[in-house]
């Protein structure tokens, strides 16, 4: 697979069976507990590309792969030199 830069990252917090993301990358809401299921989480993590909706603002992020602290999307979600 080819390697994907860090600004197509996220991070996201796992807590039980719930995916959380402590902002969006699309419109800043703090907090979101998203829709994704663990079933889903184990797509992305075997590198399957999973669609995620984000609650908060409706957009569509395109995860590509995750490990256990972010997810790689198909887009830049953060500025570069950002953290």
């Amino acid at each position: 697979m080819k390697l994907i830069p860090f600004e197509n990252t996220w991070p996201y917090e796992k807590m039980g069976d719930d995916i959380y993301i402590e902002d969006c990358p699309y419109c800043d809401a703090d907090n979101v507990l998203t829709y994704m299921k663990p079933a889903d989480l184990e797509n992305a993590m075997d590198e399957i590309k999973t669609p995620l909706v984000m609650p908060c603002c409706h957009t569509k992020m395109t995860i590509v792969q995750a490990d256990n602290d972010y997810f790689w999307t198909t887009e830049p979600l953060r500025k570069r030199g950002s953290k």
